[in-house]
């Protein structure tokens, strides 16, 4: 393998936490957690939130009354990914992605392990 993978961290973000901002900080900080992990195994992370977070701060409630951003903008990333890592936790969003990666015929790791090195470790 030459050339780096974008990998998209899916895994629960707004699931399980009742709304709560400290939850949901906490769910966010899961997923941040494997990104480092990635970028040692020689690949690009990913998480849908990261780039669904800004966008979400420049609408009004009109336009983000419109759809879920969260689910689009990561429907959107997954075009452009070429694997996803499905972490542990309920999340209707996560399984949708892991649906998509299965349509178009990504592979979906299920731990940081099972993500093929590429080149030097960085520690």
């Amino acid at each position: 393998m030459t050339t780096p993978l974008l990998i998209l961290i899916a895994g629960p973000y707004r699931s399980g936490t009742g709304g709560d901002p400290a939850l949901i900080a906490r769910n966010l900080e899961r997923l941040e957690e494997a990104a480092a992990p990635i970028h040692r195994r020689g690949h690009v992370p990913m998480i849908g939130e990261w780039v669904a977070l800004p966008i979400l701060r420049g609408m009004d409630e009109t336009d983000a009354a419109d759809g879920d951003v969260m689910y689009e903008t990561a429907h959107r990333l997954l075009q452009h990914c070429d694997a996803v890592l499905r972490l542990p936790g309920d999340s209707a969003g996560a399984d949708k992605d892991v649906e998509i990666a299965h349509e178009r015929g990504l592979p979906v790791y299920r731990s940081i392990d099972e993500i093929p090195v590429r080149g030097v470790l960085v520690s």
